[in-house]
């Protein structure tokens, strides 16, 4: 897309007349033709798409292959509308709407925390409560800023636990690998203050559970979406000539670069030049692995879609142990559709999605032996896709918070 970007006199890339539509999936031939789409045209930006048929595809079109999209999808008879006529004008509400939240409320509701922002809260935590909440540095992105880890534990439930010479399990969370996802940080930053600032009426999952959370694991990418490319995915680090960032959840090496990923630098998906290229991803590696055997649950916090995946994503085939992550998430779905009505859809990475290998959560489950390991897509879509607005964020993480704690607690039960 960059072809079709230019930058405004206060830095943010502008995106005048990009479309994005919403494309309907009615059978095979169409789900397959869109996947087509997609691996053979980088410049078209699908916010989402998946293998189940009846469902809707979201794809930004940048301004000189409109007529030629609308062309190729009426040719195979698919239907489709426009949902965004010009997404820099949303964008430049979205921005007007985020200047204009309150600010005398609780700001991890009400705003898109920056990364200065995220670090100065948890800190402030860990000194409040330091019994309760540690933060470490797990590692530093590619322009320095330090990747913080939080860990959160009861101290009772771990004298307990130390007592009987046992280890209580480790549930895992990390968000914001690709940095315009930005309702996944809002939910770990929101986890966060569930766990520790209403650790009473949470004690049901600090009692028998440690947690670490890595509320933005691709801080260099999150604040360049927020200064100056707002859809921006990748990491920052220098990637070939004019080209910028990885794909951080293509990184991971597991079937690296096999399949569902590109060898070319300025790719949304580029893979890199060898696995763990990135401290980024070496981060979340090293943490993974300092867990190995403890770490029972590892859950990715992604954006948009409403699914619950886990392994393979490099293959349809499903892996030994596949049942019970299978359940473990469909406790998770029940429990927000009950809450909300809001329908998650469950399954392994290709066959709800696509095959994509190098991902974090086969990496945890193949290598790092985390049992339950699966990716989750928050809300998001329609005309919002990436950019639900401020006033959506409590919306969104209460919801998903109803799903981790049933998920949490169902995994305990089954390692505690």
């Amino acid at each position: 897309m960059a072809e079709y970007l230019s930058e405004t006199t206060h830095g943010f890339l502008t995106m005048a007349d990009y479309k994005l539509f919403a494309v309907q999936q009615d059978d095979q031939l169409q789900v397959d033709f869109l996947r087509g789409l997609q691996q053979s045209h980088e410049d078209l930006d699908f916010w989402k798409l998946d293998r189940l048929i009846g469902s809707e595809a979201s794809v930004l079109v940048p301004p000189g292959q409109v007529n030629t999209f609308k062309q190729q999808l009426n040719t195979q008879h698919i239907r489709h509308r426009e949902l965004i006529s010009d997404y820099d004008r949303v964008q430049d509400d979205y921005m007007l709407s985020a200047k204009r939240s309150s600010k005398t409320d609780n700001p991890i509701l009400t705003k898109y925390l920056r990364y200065n922002e995220m670090v100065t809260y948890i800190d402030s935590l860990a000194k409040k409560h330091p019994d309760l909440v540690s933060v470490s540095e797990i590692g530093k992105s590619f322009e320095g800023r330090p990747i913080p880890g939080v860990t959160i534990r009861s101290p009772q439930s771990y004298r307990a636990q130390a007592h009987q010479n046992g280890s209580q399990p480790i549930v895992f969370i990390d968000a914001g690998i690709h940095a315009r996802e930005w309702a996944a940080p809002a939910m770990a930053m929101y986890l966060i203050s569930e766990l520790v600032e209403n650790a009473a009426q949470n004690a049901d999952l600090l009692e028998g559970l440690t947690w670490v959370i890595v509320p933005i694991a691709n801080p260099d990418g999150y604040e360049y979406s927020h200064e100056h490319e707002r859809l921006w995915r990748k990491t920052r680090r220098p990637a070939g000539r004019n080209c910028f960032g990885i794909d951080g959840n293509r990184n991971y090496d597991f079937h690296w670069a096999e399949v569902g990923s590109s060898n070319t630098p300025c790719s949304e998906t580029f893979h890199g030049e060898h696995s763990f290229s990135e401290p980024e991803t070496r981060a979340i590696r090293d943490e993974l692995l300092r867990l190995k055997g403890r770490c029972k649950f590892y859950v990715s916090l992604h954006s948009y879609g409403e699914y619950l995946l886990y392994p393979w994503g490099w293959t349809s085939d499903l892996p030994v142990g596949w049942e019970k992550m299978d359940a473990v998430a469909k406790v998770g779905a029940q429990a927000i559709e009950e809450a909300t009505g809001t329908s998650y859809s469950v399954g392994s990475s290709t066959n709800v999605l696509y095959a994509a290998a190098g991902g974090s959560d086969d990496y945890a489950f193949a290598v790092a032996d985390v049992p339950i390991s699966m990716t989750m897509e928050l809300p998001g879509g329609g005309s919002a896709g990436f950019n639900p607005p401020p006033t959506r964020i409590e919306e969104i993480v209460k919801e998903t918070f109803v799903g981790i704690r049933a998920m949490a607690l169902e995994v305990k039960k089954i390692y505690s």
